[in-house]
């Protein structure tokens, strides 16, 4: 049978700022900002906190939390661009810390924000192909932004993992159809010993994200017959709150439909994890034969589209706590702490 997800878990970190504070600190109009981008508050790494702890939490939720034998994971992918290391890889470390392996496949992936989503395509592949029993892909990022920058208004942190598989009585979403959509588009990048990414400002709109999300949705669309009104739930990649609701508006799609899944006003763009976690959200109310399409995005450019189908066992299996209950608990800072964390991170 086809294979789908078994389990999820998502990890995001306690601190917050408010885009407010932020503005506050550049003498810049907050509340025009945070109106502008739809984006009230971002979630911060702390001075302990990186894209491998992330990780390493919303791993272990996914396996714990469903029951799962992480001896039993043939592959570990960990799509970021913000790993610890430039040279040791993250997956290394993830299968250690949930006691799998050693024998499987690990690797760290990079294509800007869809980099989980590409392990997700991957472990459906190997499962599929009978290669492997389960494949866990996690996207996941301590997202940088330059200070005064546009991007430091919604760069948050967070992790999205997923475990695929394909036994009928642990899939609570099977995987119907994935298509992806590519091109050469330099919308934003990060050179080499860089601590912060480049954009190019407007660009990194109409020709970069609009372009791939719309082109990979009407892609796996197309492919597979399905209508806008065949969808339960839609998870696009947030870089702001407002860019998924105007592709869903251009698509067709309620705004209703993204409410699920939305998590970039009250976390921000947590890159690698965007996609991800939004899918977490969904997955923590959708009910049984819900229909999910998620399309992530990563500059450089590329999307990923899925489209998922939940099954009966979503009932029973979930989350222990929902994603949207778990960043409830949160303690705000100021801005000076929040370079305090920032720069302590960097040094470790």
């Amino acid at each position: 049978m086809k294979a789908g997800i078994v389990g999820y878990g998502a990890e995001v970190p306690i601190l917050r700022i408010k885009t407010e504070e932020i503005a506050r600190a550049w003498k810049k109009d907050g509340v025009k900002i945070a109106t502008g981008l739809g984006v009230k508050e971002k979630a911060v790494a702390s001075f302990d906190e990186d894209s491998c702890t992330l990780a390493v939490g919303a791993a272990r939720k996914a396996v714990l939390d469903f029951g799962l034998n992480a001896q039993k994971i043939g592959a570990v992918y960990v799509g970021s661009e913000s790993h610890p290391y430039a040279v040791k890889p993250t997956a290394s470390i993830v299968s250690d810390a949930i006691e799998a392996g050693p024998e499987l496949m690990a690797a760290d992936l990079e294509f800007a924000c869809k980099a989980g989503t590409a392990g997700v395509q991957m472990n459906l592949g190997f499962v599929e192909a009978r290669m492997i029993e389960y494949g866990l892909a996690i996207g996941t990022d301590t997202a940088q932004g330059r200070p005064n920058d546009a991007l430091e208004f919604t760069a948050g942190s967070g992790a999205g993992a997923i475990i695929v598989g394909d036994k009928r009585n642990e899939i609570i979403a099977t995987c119907e159809d994935t298509y992806s959509f590519t091109t050469d588009t330099p919308d934003f990048w990060r050179r080499p010993k860089e601590d912060f990414p480049m954009h190019a400002g407007r660009f990194t709109g109409e020709p970069a994200y609009f372009k791939h999300v719309l082109s990979a949705s009407r892609g796996i669309l197309e492919k597979t017959s399905y209508k806008t009104k065949d969808f339960d739930h839609v998870v696009f990649h947030q870089p702001n709150a407002k860019f998924p609701l105007k592709a869903g508006k251009i698509l067709g799609f309620e705004r209703e439909k993204f409410e699920a899944g939305l998590m970039c006003p009250t976390i921000g763009n947590t890159y690698s994890g965007a996609t991800m976690v939004g899918l977490c959200a969904v997955l923590d109310v959708a009910k049984p034969g819900e229909r999910i399409l998620a399309v992530s995005y990563g500059s450089g450019a590329g999307s990923d589209a899925f489209i998922f189908k939940t099954t009966k066992n979503i009932e029973k299996k979930r989350g222990k706590i929902a994603v949207k209950e778990m960043i409830k608990e949160k303690q705000y800072i100021d801005y000076a702490e929040y370079i305090k964390h920032r720069k302590k991170l960097k040094s470790l």
